[in-house]
């Protein structure tokens, strides 16, 4: 299935899709029958790959079939992202009822995004393990129970253990929706799907202070959890009845299992033969340290891990920062404080209609490489915002004052809510089209670290806007996106040199190679974005392959 064309024909729709959410291995007459490399002995067992037009094949779905799941992980990310900050419109109210001081209820938003760093280094790993449902399953109704848990806290401390684990067990679905995209979505079609996916993330935390603001004043605090509790379970409920396995591992290797099951004879898929059989300790020890390495050992992901975390901070110090600037200061109501963050509403929005002229561009590239742009076409996305976060953060900075028109910091957020997720988008493409094989834990790596520093920047907020002062305060992180701007543009430019020079995007970079040879593709040299290749495809052919590493 070289090629695009086959991706939106809907071949995949002869199987039920009661059947295929409830038996993922879509074993059919065609499957069973089809005649797989090997002899069936354990020495030799038959290689399992998808068959031509395969009804299981995630990549095959119908197009209306893949946008609603899409839009059914994405809503699931969009609400656990809504409950990170929606406890912020709730200050006055906890802090009355509990007779605590605003740095300790401002940890109930720190531990919230702590639980976003400890989840995804176990949850990203044990999706690739055991699957997409297996895992956020469990974690989403963990997420609706430790909800439920937190409206009827009757002490500060239960309160912030419950917030704490529902971050940790909500944190699955920021990164599995988007892994359920890139097991769908071509990588010429991906661009456009994650520029709808990549808003909800991000949309969330700002439209949490506007909903918790008003549900606060108007039912108290308890019913901000309550209604998320209830919003969180009905659509899990729609996940458990509507969603099958997308990840195309997994569906090889349980059909496999059924295949031998069914015959008596030996079925492995492609993929678990060439990596040889492993102990599941060994691969959970082995998954759950990678995330580290990566971070640690690969310049690539530590800068723009790092430039990616000082953004996804901002945002949430912002939380901290919008009641001292409108309420505080100019005397605003929770429920009028949290419409503050509408420019940064609006400014995230806008990435939608520049994605999808972003996304045309890429297309083009596409179609010039073959089908597979290089990684360093996804940075302008990155590019973008390096320039338009320092603007925003800037003019908030030195316009927040309570002598200025309140509309004019408000309209400072458009720019940094554009960047926020342009930041985002970008670097996370651009990681993942590098390091591939190992994208899953380059992600999980760099949501660990932003986690970490959004749970820290809002509880110093207080401190620093006390001793620096309102513009000052605010420039301290403006000052930290000027710092990061020039990295995307370095890595535009050099980011194909460097990559070779790296020991897991070479190793990356090499995988790719053996499987293009292995399909009879062309190999060629990476020559890094805006260069020509003039016979085959770029390094970047397979990076769907990590989903699904067997056509």
């Amino acid at each position: 299935m070289e090629g695009t064309e086959a991706y939106d024909h809907g071949t995949a729709d002869r199987i039920p899709h009661w059947r295929q959410v409830w038996d993922s291995s879509g074993i059919t007459p065609a499957v069973q029958n089809h005649r797989y490399d090997g002899s069936g002995t354990a020495d030799d067992p038959y290689a399992v790959t998808w068959i031509d037009d395969d009804p299981r094949n995630p990549m095959l779905y119908g197009s209306t079939k893949r946008w609603s799941i899409m839009m059914i992980v994405a809503l699931a990310a969009l609400l656990v992202s809504i409950d990170s900050s929606a406890y912020s419109g709730s200050a006055d109210e906890i802090t009355r009822h509990f007779g605590c001081s605003r740095e300790v209820f401002t940890l109930g938003i720190s531990l919230f995004v702590l639980g976003f760093a400890v989840g995804p280094v176990i949850w990203g790993p044990f999706s690739e393990i055991f699957g997409r449902r297996a895992v956020f399953i469990p974690t989403y109704l963990g997420l609706t129970v430790f909800n439920a848990g937190a409206a009827g806290s009757q002490s500060l401390a239960a309160l912030l253990v419950m917030r704490f684990l529902g971050g940790m067990c909500g944190s699955n679905s920021l990164i599995s929706a988007g892994a359920v995209v890139a097991d769908q979505f071509h990588p010429r079609q991906r661009g456009l799907a994650l520029a709808y996916y990549a808003v909800t993330p991000f949309l969330g935390p700002a439209i949490g202070p506007v909903f918790g603001g008003f549900i606060g004043s108007g039912v108290g605090w308890r019913w901000i959890e309550g209604v998320l509790a209830i919003a969180t379970g009905m659509v899990l409920i729609v996940y458990i009845f509507t969603v099958p396995e997308t990840y195309a591992p997994v569906i090889l290797r349980r059909r496999a299992r059924k295949l031998t099951s069914m015959t008596g004879q030996q079925y492995k898929s492609a993929l678990e033969i060439k990596q040889g059989s492993k102990k599941l300790r060994d691969v959970v020890k082995v998954a759950l340290s990678r995330p580290w390495v990566l971070l640690v050992c690969e310049p690539i992901v530590t800068v723009l891990s790092a430039y990616q975390a000082v953004i996804y901070a901002t945002l949430y110090l912002c939380f901290a920062a919008f009641p001292i600037v409108f309420q505080e200061e100019r005397g605003w109501s929770p429920g009028i404080g949290g419409l503050a963050f509408l420019g940064v509403m609006i400014g995230m929005l806008m990435t939608i209609p520049y994605n999808i002229w972003t996304n045309k561009r890429y297309a083009k590239l596409s179609d010039k490489h073959h089908g597979f742009a290089p990684p360093e076409a996804r940075l302008p996305l990155c590019m973008a915002g390096a320039i338009t976060a320092p603007v925003g953060l800037f003019w908030f900075a030195w316009t927040d004052s309570p002598s200025i028109p309140w509309i004019v910091p408000i309209c400072a957020g458009a720019p940094f809510g554009f960047a926020v997720v342009v930041v985002f988008q970008g670097i996370n493409n651009y990681l993942v089209d590098s390091y591939t094989i190992f994208a899953a834990s380059v992600l999980a790596g760099t949501a660990a670290l932003r986690s970490v520093m959004a749970a820290a920047f809002p509880l110093f907020t207080d401190q620093m806007f006390a001793r620096l002062g309102l513009h000052w305060g605010a420039s301290i992180p403006a000052f930290l996106a000027l710092l990061f701007a020039p990295f995307p543009f370095l890595l535009y430019r050099y980011g194909a040199m460097i990559r070779k020079r790296c020991k897991y995007s070479a190793e990356a970079l090499a995988y790719m190679k053996h499987m293009q040879a292995a399909r009879g593709q062309v190999v060629v040299r990476d020559e890094g974005a805006g260069k020509e290749v003039e016979d085959g495809e770029t390094d970047t052919q397979v990076v769907t392959d990590e989903k699904s590493e067997e056509k």
